[in-house]
């Protein structure tokens, strides 16, 4: 699963959390024949399935899972028997007349359910045609514990077993699921049976169902069909995930060693959103929201398409990491999403080398996991999960970045053929199985020849980030003798426990050798050829921070150009991190900071932006906000007008992507002519829906949004209501809660009350609101709880409503959110809460740190 916002799952607040409760494993599943029958008119849903078994030992009950259910009938080998649905446990229990004896059996049961409005189980997406016409799409969305909502299940990834489908579909509309039709029969009322051929074993949160009047657009990869299946009109937006799916294919089988094993590979595009999850692995029948799948010449800017490359390389790797191979359990969920994320990069640097992957992501996503990774809200990768709100919270950043950022530790040290090959060996020993972490350090150990354990377990089974200082380094015979010290960084007080780990490195001198060494203990001397300049962690291969001493960080300063890109962006993400966590001043990164111009790579004045502008964030409506703001124009306004507003033929995409940022950031700051540019160029957007350069449409309208009138934010919401493409208009209802007027963010509140957008657009608009105005939108979604929880999804519950205040500046917010959590979380599901003021007190405590050396900085 990809998604742009990772946020916690739980149940609903008002009922106690569920134990996880695992099912008893003497009865499991070993082929599914399910038909189900939906009423998209009436959202709901009959099915009856019957469901061949193993009893393992004699047994007089039967437990599996069940949630939202009406259960009509059920009956072991053809005879009813008594049964019961525990709705808080969301099990099914069958009691038996006698004990059923060991062996194969059969299971049939009968139900109703509901399709739901968000996306969990079986769900609707509402969307306008271009002609202005009504339409409805059904599909399905089972990951983590919601294909019980669709039939009743053994819901857990360890029992994996066979599927056959049977839906019925209105009359010429399509049905697609896991496998492909294997005959299509009309029905008396012109309704068609499909019945899609049987899947290989596979957990039951990868089923698929989908359905509505949508089209179908496919290429051949081999012998794989490939498709994108969206709403009418838009499948020609599908040819850029088609053709990079393409490519993708083959280097997968390669890389995995194992081809993939399905007939077809459908990626159907959904017109909606949610509030969790982008996308969604089902094998064979990847699911994706619009926005992650089709490339819209005329309004996807050049980041948007990056997103998409990325996102279904993710996706398609987890039809290897997480489908063929699947965790066990949700503890060890970071071997599919972790390794899905390390994937899209390493498929990014082999075949998308100009867009310098490598450098990205040591900019981005590592910066992201230690970012969290460093606070009080961290915990290990591998975590233990008792109940389904705990499953929920797994799906987080650490997850994600941090273990990406692992296994590319683990690939750099062990070297990328060795690493492939333990991947390989890992793949071919496991597929269509389930495993634990330690199965796939064994298979990494047994190609490499090293215990991968000793250092892999320091990295996955304790959260933290390691910090390893220079404390003196001296040459002597043309060879640098350097003393390393390790500690831990942080960035409030439970962060900076002790703890230790093994810690990979690379030490070069600029100019001479390199050295490989593994820190561990309290001191590490390495030795390295050459008297230059002496780099850390080259390469950023290793997951730590790195510290200079006064000498090492001065040498750094003076010969930045020298080094690789991924250096210098790393040692700019170590210096600005180290100065919020107190460990050295901000004048460290400043004078990093100058050394970049008009020469520098694109991607580093990108970080530089983000820096400064994150920056200018602490200080939100204080008196250092407004000089803030104009000291980061200052400095920004040379390198934009270099770029400037139009893309040139042929530019590198790093330039353009830089556009993208300078112009949302100097938009946010105010700048007079970014501000004005975009009233130009959003007026025109009554005549002409494309009237804004793709290269800059994303951050021209929030621009545009930011700086809002009342008047103006009255035309954008004209503009809203007008717009049919749902990729558009959903984007144009966040837009409506960018406004930095507070009056304006009232009336933005006041569309929550009202029938003007769907159920996940009111989602995103107060979530948008919460963005410039936290305060006010936890107030009122505290005040409007019942009607919050009515149109955000049941799986954002527990960490939605405490996330709106995470912005807040107010002291008064962290006891507010802590009494939210008190009064209407169970004990189990304020991990979200946690969080939330967690990172609360870091950016205060941030804050305070950075004043005096900002304040220097600006000459105040």
């Amino acid at each position: 699963m990809k998604s742009a916002v990772i946020i916690a799952l739980s149940l609903t607040v008002s009922a106690p959390a569920l134990a996880a409760n695992r099912l008893p494993t003497d009865v499991a599943p070993i082929l599914y024949d399910i038909n189900v029958t939906p009423d998209a008119a009436t959202m709901t849903f009959s099915g009856a399935e019957t469901v061949a078994i193993t009893v393992k030992k004699p047994v007089r009950t039967i437990t599996l899972n069940a949630a939202n259910l009406v259960v009509k009938s059920a009956a072991l080998d053809g005879k009813p028997v008594k049964f019961k649905l525990n709705e808080a446990d969301q099990q099914l229990v069958l009691t038996l007349p006698a004990a059923a004896k060991v062996g194969r059996h059969s299971v049939s049961l009968q139900w109703t359910g509901t399709i739901n409005q968000s996306a969990a189980g079986l769900f609707a997406i509402d969307y306008t045609n271009a002609d202005g016409s009504k339409a409805r799409m059904l599909a399905t969305q089972f990951e983590a514990p919601d294909a019980r909502r669709f039939a009743p299940m053994w819901d857990e990834p360890a029992f994996k077993a066979r599927f056959r489908l049977k839906a019925t579909a209105p009359k010429g509309q399509l049905a697609f699921s896991n496998m492909p039709s294997a005959g299509i029969t009309t029905k008396a009322d012109g309704s068609q049976l499909y019945s899609f051929a049987e899947t290989p074993v596979m957990s039951s949160y990868l089923l698929y169902l989908g359905m509505g009047d949508l089209e179908r657009k496919t290429v051949m990869s081999g012998k794989t069909e490939i498709s994108v299946i969206t709403r009418r009109g838009v499948v020609d937006q599908g040819d850029y995930a088609l053709a990079e799916a393409k490519r993708l294919l083959p280097y997968y089988n390669d890389y995995f060693g194992q081809p993939y094993p399905l007939p077809k590979l459908d990626m159907i595009a959904g017109p909606g959103s949610s509030q969790f999850f982008g996308a969604m692995e089902n094998w064979g029948a990847i699911f994706y929201f619009e926005n992650e799948l089709l490339f819209d010449k005329k309004r996807t800017t050049e980041s948007g398409r990056q997103r998409i490359y990325t996102v279904v390389a993710h996706e398609m790797a987890h039809q290897w990491f997480g489908d063929l191979v699947t965790m066990a359990w949700w503890d060890d969920l970071w071997l599919n999403e972790g390794f899905a994320s390390w994937m899209e990069n390493k498929s990014s640097i082999d075949l998308n080398p100009a867009w310098k992957p490598e450098a990205v992501a040591i900019a981005g996503e590592r910066e992201g996991a230690m970012g969290i990774d460093a606070t009080a809200a961290t915990h290990p990768i591998v975590r233990h999960v008792e109940t389904v709100d705990q499953i929920g919270e797994a799906f987080d950043g650490i997850t994600y970045a941090k273990g990406q950022a692992v296994i590319g530790m683990l690939e750099s040290t062990l070297g990328a053929d060795v690493f492939r090959d333990g991947i390989r060996r890992y793949m071919a020993k496991h597929k269509y199985g389930n495993t634990v972490t330690s199965q796939l350090w064994t298979e990494l150990s047994a190609a490499s020849g090293t215990d991968v354990a000793a250092i892999a377990d320091d990295f996955t089974r304790q959260g933290g980030v390691p910090l390893v200082t220079l404390t003196g380094a001296r040459c002597v015979g043309g060879t640098t003798t350097a003393t390393l010290a390790q500690g831990r960084f942080g960035l409030d007080a439970p962060s900076k426990l002790p703890q230790t780990w093994h810690v990979p490195l690379v030490a070069a001198t600029l100019g001479g050798g390199e050295t490989r060494t593994v820190v561990t203990g309290p001191s590490t001397t390495v030795s390295v050829k050459g008297c230059g300049t002496l780099v850390l962690n080259q390469g950023k291969g290793s997951y730590t921070r790195v510290m200079y001493d006064d000498a090492g960080h001065a040498a750094i300063v003076k010969d930045y150009a020298r080094m690789q890109l991924t250096d210098r962006l790393g040692t700019l993400g170590d210096d600005y991190a180290l100065a919020g966590g107190g460990y050295q001043d901000l004048s460290r990164y400043f004078a990093l900071e100058s050394q970049v111009d008009a020469q520098s790579d694109p991607i580093e004045w990108a970080t530089i932006a983000d820096d400064l502008a994150g920056l200018t964030g602490l200080y939100g409506d204080t008196p250092l906000e407004a000089p803030m703001r104009a000291r980061v124009s200052t400095i920004l306004a040379p390198e934009f007008k270099r770029v400037g507003f139009e893309a040139k033929p042929g530019e590198p995409v790093t330039v353009t992507n830089l556009r993208e940022s300078l112009v949302g950031i100097l938009g946010a700051n105010g700048d007079t002519a970014v501000a004005a540019k975009a009233r130009t160029y959003v007026a025109a957007l009554a005549t002409d829906p494309t009237a804004i350069p793709t290269a800059i449409r994303t951050p021209i309208l929030g621009t545009y949004a930011r700086n809002a009138t009342p008047a103006e934010w009255d035309q954008l919401l004209a503009l809203t209501k007008a717009e049919t493409n749902p990729v558009t208009k959903n984007r144009y209802v966040n837009l409506l809660g960018a406004a930095q007027d507070d009056a304006t963010a009232v009336k933005a509140l006041d569309l929550l009350k009202a029938d003007t957008f769907s159920n996940p657009q009111k989602a995103g608009l107060l979530r948008a609101i919460a963005g410039r105005h936290p305060d006010m939108a936890f107030d009122w979604a505290v005040a409007n709880r019942e009607l919050v929880n009515s149109f955000i999804e049941q799986s954002s519950e527990a960490g939605y409503v405490v996330g709106l205040g995470g912005g807040s500046n107010d002291p008064a917010m962290p006891g507010k959110i802590q009494a939210y959590a008190d009064k209407y979380l169970a004990a189990s599901s304020r991990g979200g809460a946690k969080r939330t003021i967690a990172i609360i007190a870091v950016r205060k405590a941030k804050a305070d740190r950075l004043r005096p050396a900002v304040t220097t900085w600006l000459g105040m």
